[in-house]
């Protein structure tokens, strides 16, 4: 297994210790989920980075690399609809759109044929991982300093946003995908 894909991996286990750090009752814990989610923000980038880079990208690593994102996002929003500050329709929205993808995905690999995320994907894994830091460290600040930030409703709006993007970026991807794959077979 190259780096690449060894970071991918890595990536895959920072899901469960966000969770478990964004859920204890501990001082400054959204401080601390929020740097553990961006460093597997960071290792997405770096990742994909090092493979083309050292032009070693592979079809494990291409089909690997959106699932570590899904788990990671994922379990952001799972953790943020728990503690209210996610509108359980973004969280459908948003699993829809990753099973749509997924099974396009799915069905291409079945005909030999690896379909790679598009710019779209690029920007809505982006938006969703900025966000999501966004509304931890302003949830921070916001238990630090007692604002009164209304925490839900700016989560709400910064995930809406995400949850179109990610319906748009879904819809392109599936249109694409009809010139690699033959959907009447």
């Amino acid at each position: 297994m190259n780096t690449p894909n060894k970071i991918t991996v890595f990536r895959m286990f920072i899901a469960p210790l966000f969770l478990v750090i964004f859920f204890l009752n501990i001082e400054h814990k959204m401080l601390i989920s929020a740097l553990i989610f961006a460093l597997g923000a960071v290792t997405d980038a770096i990742d994909g980075h090092l493979a083309r880079k050292n032009n070693i990208v592979t079809n494990f690593g291409k089909f690997l690399d959106p699932i570590a994102d899904k788990m990671l996002v994922t379990a952001a929003f799972l953790a943020f609809m728990q503690v209210g500050l996610c509108n359980i329709w973004i969280v459908m929205l948003m699993l829809t759109r990753e099973f749509a993808v997924t099974s396009v995905r799915l069905i291409a690999a079945a005909k030999g044929v690896v379909i790679p995320a598009n710019i779209g994907g690029k920007i809505k894994t982006v938006s969703q991982m900025v966000s999501l830091i966004a509304v931890m460290l302003l949830g921070e600040i916001d238990g630090m300093l007692a604002l009164g930030l209304p925490l839900a409703v700016i989560s709400n709006v910064l995930l809406g946003i995400t949850a179109v993007i990610a319906v748009v970026s879904g819809v392109v991807y599936i249109w694409d995908s009809r010139k690699v794959i033959d959907f009447k077979s």
